[in-house]
């Protein structure tokens, strides 16, 4: 019979029991009087008996009214401690957090202060700059870098901050190479790119009407790294599309030269990829908050 009653009623039932008044009850509830003696009048005809007596003065529990009360007052009580505690421990931040995320020193300083501010949390790290689509299963939240349009993963990609980027060569490489003029010329020029990540050799620029532009180019230093990319763009290894903040003070110190064409670089933007969910878990949020004020001071 439990599956044909409606706990609704059922606290409708209570609520008149214990006011001994369909409006009171109401009140009580924040439901109009009309639904509280509609819920009743549906327990009433389900359990096939009376349970409340009513009259024009008064109202009355009947002898089944009294004990249909008696009987479910401590599983009505414990129902709602159960749904109360469950409730509560959800919106702690607590629990393991497997996270997937690029080696770098700021993430790590974010990470180790997330954990110094949520204890109750438990941190499971492994770090990639660009990890594979099929390795994503089994973390909670991924960091990872990207240029241009994003490929449909199946995640909730959003973005956590965004660079804007440029090309870069050394006083020595433009000496023995020149600048290049437009996006095409740097078809044949020494380049810096990465090996798999950032979608690899090609450059992003940005093109019109809000779509990516590609161009291959020829290189023979790559590496995963904007560090060790900068480190050979210092030495006169070739070009490289670097993040202006990144190299603001080779720039300013005649270090590196900015090269201008007729195509900006893409920006270069840190997602946080998750699985999608309804309810997004409290620790996730949690770390993705501390991850957008920490990136913003």
């Amino acid at each position: 019979m439990i599956e044909e009653i409606e706990i609704q009623w059922l606290r409708s039932f209570h609520a008149v029991y214990t006011c001994n008044s369909f409006k009171q009850a109401a009140e009580m509830l924040g439901l109009p009087t009309s639904n509280v003696s509609r819920h009743v009048v549906q327990l009433e005809e389900k359990m096939g008996t009376r349970l409340l007596q009513r009259t024009t003065r008064r109202m009355s529990p009947t002898e089944a009214g009294h004990q249909l009360f008696a009987s479910t007052s401590p599983l009505m009580t414990a129902l709602n401690d159960a749904l109360e505690d469950i409730s509560q421990h959800s919106q702690r931040v607590a629990g393991q957090l497997k996270i997937l995320m690029p080696d770098l020193p700021e993430l790590a300083e974010i990470l180790v202060t997330f954990s110094q501010a949520y204890p109750q949390v438990s941190i499971c790290c492994e770090t990639s700059l660009n990890p594979k689509e099929d390795l994503l299963d089994g973390f909670d939240l991924v960091l990872s870098f990207h240029r241009g349009a994003l490929d449909d993963s199946g995640w909730v990609a959003k973005e956590v901050s965004r660079w804007a980027s440029c090309i870069v060569g050394s006083p020595d490489l433009i000496a023995r190479c020149g600048v290049p003029a437009t996006v095409n010329e740097l078809r044949q020029m020494p380049c810096i790119t990465s090996l798999t990540a950032l979608n690899g050799m090609p450059w992003i620029f940005k093109g019109s009407k809000g779509r990516s532009q590609t161009i291959p180019v020829t290189s023979s230093f790559k590496a995963n790294s904007g560090n060790i990319a900068t480190k050979a763009a210092l030495a006169g290894l070739g070009f490289a599309i670097l993040a202006e903040v990144g190299c603001r003070g080779a720039l300013e110190a005649g270090l590196l030269e900015k090269i201008t064409l007729e195509a900006e670089p893409e920006d270069l933007v840190l997602y946080a990829f998750y699985a999608g969910r309804k309810h997004l878990p409290h620790k996730i949020h949690a770390f993705l908050t501390h991850l957008d004020s920490y990136l913003k001071l």
